[in-house]
């Protein structure tokens, strides 16, 4: 089968791997629409484990299945990242500091034209796409998931105002979220005047330039690994208020904290990380009553042998929102 291999961000290669077999409990996914992930193109993390197949944001129809709960011709989507459910960090609601989480994956890889989900996938991370929903709005459930579980453990209440600093898709998701569950004004910052008017056409009551200064605000999401915005938000959140920090920063950055004024003015720091599977069941549930909607979001939909190109998009992050890889040809 055809797979998108991952040598660095500007060296994807369309080559031939062997197609998997699904053991008992395992499911063969064929991949019929593939979200390029902001993650995906983190060069200083990827490029240590390449060449790989990347690829987590994925939608399709069931080709072969041992698992009794899913029949071939079903559609699906899937998540890559699973917790144990068990453990003591599962226990406490800290999934994402679950071993068994970062030990689980797809193989080879959603750029591909079949996916095989492993048996704890299937069991726990593998849900029927709906009728009414495209393969397209389907690509969006994993990623939903994750900003459902960031403004979960940062309790938005109804009416709270919201500051979205970076407006990529994550931070459009985040916009998008956040005024579904009822918040009050929700401003949006970045340097793009392109991606400003797309948080304003998300639903952002203000949009300005992140280097412009900013008023406080109750929730203040940090949708962006650069630096100056996790400065920002520092002096960005109201009194009593909470800073989520939902972007990759490098592991190598250090934030200086003024720990007096934290304190004294009783703001939160937390961060969020992956979509546990009670978050995918509702971010699907979302996505099928049309509280919000993702498909004007997807600004670029191309065939497999163009993956190059879906990377250098994602990359550039000047004229592109959510690109999305075809490995069987348009729907």
């Amino acid at each position: 089968m055809r797979a998108a291999v991952y040598h660095r961000n500007a060296d994807v290669r369309i080559e031939d791997v062997p197609r998997p077999s699904p053991r008992e409990g395992e499911v063969l996914l064929k991949v019929l629409a593939s979200g390029i992930c902001g993650s995906d193109v983190m060069e200083w993390y990827r490029i240590q484990k390449a060449p790989l197949v990347l690829g987590h944001e994925v939608a399709g129809v069931v080709e072969e299945s041992r698992d009794p709960r899913f029949s071939p011709g079903e559609r699906a989507v899937a998540t890559h990242h699973i917790p144990c459910n068990a453990c003591k960090y599962c226990h406490a609601g800290h999934h994402s500091a679950c071993a068994t989480l970062h030990s689980t994956s797809f193989h080879p890889g959603g750029f591909a034209e079949f996916v095989l989900l492993p048996q704890l996938n299937v069991d726990r991370g593998t849900f029927l796409l709906p009728e009414g929903l495209t393969y397209d709005e389907g690509t969006f459930v994993e990623p939903l998931a994750c900003a459902l579980r960031g403004q979960r453990l940062a309790g938005l209440r109804p009416g709270q105002s919201v500051l979205v600093l970076g407006s990529g898709v994550a931070g459009l998701l985040h916009i998008l979220l956040a005024r579904a569950l009822g918040a009050g004004e929700i401003t949006a910052t970045d340097i793009s005047p392109y991606r400003l008017a797309a948080a304003k056409r998300a639903g952002a009551d203000k949009v300005q330039d992140a280097r412009e200064p900013l008023q406080p605000h109750d929730l203040v999401i940090v949708c962006t690994g650069a630096l100056p915005a996790a400065q920002q938000a520092l002096t960005a959140v109201e009194k009593g208020g909470t800073i989520l920090f939902f972007a990759v920063p490098r592991p190598e950055d250090r934030l200086p904290l003024p720990l007096n004024d934290l304190w004294k003015n009783e703001v939160r720091l937390l961060t969020s990380y992956a979509g546990p599977p009670a978050d995918m069941r509702a971010a699907l549930d979302l996505l099928r009553s049309r509280r919000l909607q993702v498909r004007d979001l997807v600004t670029h939909r191309l065939p497999l042998g163009q993956a190059q190109e879906g990377f250098r998009l994602v990359a550039s992050a000047q004229d592109s929102l959510k690109v999305l890889l075809y490995p069987h040809g348009a729907q």
